[in-house]
């Protein structure tokens, strides 16, 4: 069985940065995107496990997300 889980991706001047809605405090970073998500899917595999040892229920997935198109404004071109 498997549970899908809404991640966060970010990019900064250096990097990519990840996170969960879901999870708080799992995060993960890498140079790539694509290095940023194998490290977040261990992230989560980590942070699932971590609450199964300590007795604590997985939370369900909630968080959803979308990409919202608005017309660009103040921009340079």
């Amino acid at each position: 069985m498997s549970v899908k889980y809404t991640v966060v991706i970010e990019k900064s001047p250096d990097n990519y940065a990840a996170y969960v809605p879901d999870l708080p405090g799992c995060v993960a970073t890498g140079r790539t995107r694509k290095e940023t998500l194998a490290e977040i899917r261990e992230a989560i595999e980590l942070h699932l496990e971590s609450l199964c040892e300590h007795g604590e229920p997985a939370p369900q997935p909630q968080a959803t997300a979308d990409i919202v198109e608005v017309a660009a404004t103040g921009t340079t071109g």
